[in-house]
């Protein structure tokens, strides 16, 4: 029996929002206080929409941050990190009935310590309401972007780098992600990075589909700056597939120099977070923060935009999606 598959996108409707509160065993000790303000402030605006799921190293330490738990459900289970959009598991409907994929997390290529990271789905598995299937392929949550409707957005730097399925080959690969999800086509971009990046470039902080026939993307206008030509270059791409695949594209501005401690970070508004009624944008106290929003507003006039300051996570080079996990 031909089997029927996909991976839901964001758009759609959700269930629940997943997120990893930061704790001073992770590398957000420095400025944990900060860190934990800006969770808490990102929680907040995510359980006024829907059910958010905090993973808490320490249930008690955790609901003291919180005046009361409206949408707001605990589970304990202590974390390397907090970037639960990788290390968290997908879900897919397979023939009507909705699954979880709970794919091998390495820490982005053995770059940091993840092996409690990647127990962590399965340690958590009865608390979801799907069956959960784990898979022996290394895959992060921000390196795929689904249309919902057969096509999934990748990028090759990412999917195809040695440091995630060495014994692989490009080929064996794609074939793979069609198999997980179902998909009819699986789309590479080969140009688009960040500096600072630690992802290998992982397509939600470049381009994502907010509908299964447009794709908002990251633009660079400066030409003196360093990003001006691989951003340009992926352009280029996204304006050929979306010639061959109907697309429409809208183009966000490339954020304003964000820096911390002398190093560039890789600041994106591309990182936003959908959630039922509203996109959660992460602003960066710089001046196309504003521009960034305005296309937003434009965008979704039936969402309500809520800015969120993603100042101190860009910090730990990621931001606003990375740190959270949809569930349907």
């Amino acid at each position: 029996m031909f089997t029927q598959k996909k991976l839901i996108a964001e758009f759609e409707k959700q269930d629940f929002t997943q997120i990893i509160f930061p704790h001073p065993k992770t590398d957000w000790a420095e400025y944990l206080q900060e860190t934990q303000a800006t969770f808490v402030n990102i929680i907040n605006a995510v359980r006024k929409q829907q059910k958010c799921l905090v993973i808490a190293y320490n249930v008690d330490a955790v609901k003291k941050h919180f005046k009361e738990f409206h949408n707001l459900e605990f589970i304990e289970y202590e974390t390397n990190d907090t970037w639960a959009r990788d290390c968290s598991a997908l879900t897919i409907i397979e023939n009507g009935e909705k699954k979880l994929l709970d794919f091998h997390f390495n820490g982005w290529g053995n770059k940091f310590a993840h092996t409690k990271d990647n127990n962590m789905s399965k340690a958590l598995s009865s608390y979801y309401n799907y069956p959960m299937q784990s898979i022996d392929f290394v895959l992060e949550g921000g390196g795929v972007e689904s249309n919902g409707d057969g096509i999934i957005l990748t990028t090759t730097n990412c999917m195809h780098n040695p440091n995630r399925n060495p014994h692989l080959n490009a080929q064996t690969i794609t074939k793979k992600l069609q198999n997980y999800f179902g998909a009819k086509e699986i789309l590479y971009l080969n140009h688009g990075y960040l500096a600072g990046d630690d992802t290998d470039s992982h397509i939600d902080t470049l381009a994502r589909f907010i509908a299964k026939d447009t794709i908002m993307y990251v633009k660079c206008h400066d030409k003196t700056d360093e990003h001006y030509e691989a951003l340009n270059a992926m352009e280029q791409e996204l304006k050929k597939l979306a010639q061959e695949h109907n697309f429409s594209l809208i183009a966000l501005p490339m954020s304003s120099k964000v820096t911390f401690e002398g190093e560039r970070l890789p600041a994106t508004y591309a990182n936003f977070l959908f959630v039922n009624g509203a996109v959660l944008v992460p602003t960066y106290n710089v001046p196309t923060d504003t521009e960034a929003l305005a296309i937003f507003k434009q965008t979704f006039p039936q969402r309500e935009i809520i800015p969120i300051d993603c100042s101190i996570l860009i910090r730990q080079h990621g931001s606003l999606h990375c740190i959270t996990m949809h569930y349907h």
